[in-house]
């Protein structure tokens, strides 16, 4: 089982106060990662989309969650997350 953090940017936040705390963001997930953290891929959508701006990979749910809880886009109120657990079927290329 795998988890999913969807992220939504909080609603009045500009891209101007994201792009100030990206840096923090990209060293604390880059860091989470080095240290063995459950963090498989990350990235915001392309196509905007109300209900989410953005999603975590994480190999267990504990590792999202503890991802979230410090991760200074939701620390600093930027972006709501929410976990969702995901149970994937795999396909060999």
């Amino acid at each position: 089982m795998e988890s999913v953090v969807l992220y939504r940017v909080r609603e009045g936040v500009d891209r101007a106060r994201i792009l100030e705390v990206y840096p923090r963001h990209q060293a604390y997930y880059q860091s989470f990662r080095a240290e063995g953290g459950g963090l498989v891929a990350l990235g915001p959508f392309l196509t905007p989309d109300p209900t989410a701006s953005s999603m975590g990979l994480f190999t267990s749910r504990q590792d999202a969650e503890r991802f979230v809880a410090a991760d200074p886009f939701v620390t600093e109120g930027l972006a709501e997350a929410h976990v969702l657990d995901w149970d994937p079927v795999r396909f060999e290329p």
